[in-house]
């Protein structure tokens, strides 16, 4: 499998279905070997075992991204592996309970903050600590349609997304005389499992008549701009923040 990014190295969290898996699939399409890293290892698996189906090259390591230790453990699993690391694209993300500001919980802002927002930092921790000693990288995180507008239901999901957005800017900043490009992309409706989620507890919500182009969004569209960021296509591409969303946030 020969693609424009023979030869590297890609590291997907949340690997195991929906964005996370297309995202996957996608680098491995171009030639990239493939960490698929995810708390669920049957999905994880599967994911793997489509790649090499397809002629890539992958490998599945279990990790709980809001877990230091095992983000530490996942990154030198990688370089163990493989030997380096080019790219990451942190997708790792939960929906968290419905509800309104005064229906969330302690306990389900915690689990979400630090999935969603914790996770993405401790990913990007140790995946720069690699990318500077080893010369640059590309870094993509998965916020959200909703980390750039407000909603008011899910806030600790909508927090979360706009927090990615923050350490998105705040690292391509940072890092971006170390050779180190940091993107981020922001899903609007998208057909995957958290996407029907919530379309089930708010019926209407991101139904295709909301947005301009008719209809939501595959996965696979939003694995394809993950990884054109990732790209030497994107060398000038750093510190932004892309909907990704058949113009929705355009409105």
């Amino acid at each position: 499998m020969k693609g424009h990014l023979e030869g590297k190295v890609a590291l997907v969290t949340g690997g195991s279905s929906g964005i996370g898996r297309n995202s996957a699939l996608a680098f491995a399409r171009e030639g990239a070997k493939v960490v698929v890293a995810d708390v669920l290892p049957e999905g994880g698996d599967e994911t793997v075992r489509m790649i090499k189906e397809a002629g890539g090259e992958g490998v599945f390591v279990k990790a709980d991204v809001s877990k230091e230790t095992e983000v530490e453990a996942l990154i030198a699993k990688t370089i163990e592996v493989y030997g380096r690391l080019d790219y990451a694209h942190n997708n790792a993300g939960i929906q968290g309970e419905k509800g309104t500001m005064t229906d969330c919980t302690e306990e389900n802002w915690d689990r979400v903050m630090n999935i969603n927002l914790k996770g993405i930092w401790l990913c990007m921790k140790y995946e720069i600590i690699h990318m500077v000693e080893h010369g640059g990288g590309a870094i993509v995180n998965t916020s959200s349609a909703v980390g750039l507008v407000g909603r008011p239901r899910y806030p600790a999901y909508v927090v979360s997304k706009h927090g990615v957005v923050g350490l998105t800017r705040v690292a391509a900043l940072a890092y971006a005389k170390a050779g180190i490009r940091v993107n981020a992309v922001c899903p609007g409706p998208i057909d995957t499992a958290m996407g029907e989620r919530v379309r089930t507890d708010y019926p209407g919500a991101g139904i295709a008549t909301d947005v301009p182009l008719g209809r939501r969004g595959n996965p696979k569209e939003v694995a394809e701009v993950v990884v054109w960021l990732c790209s030497d296509a994107a060398s000038y591409v750093t510190g932004v923040a892309m909907p990704v969303d058949g113009g929705w946030l355009a409105q």
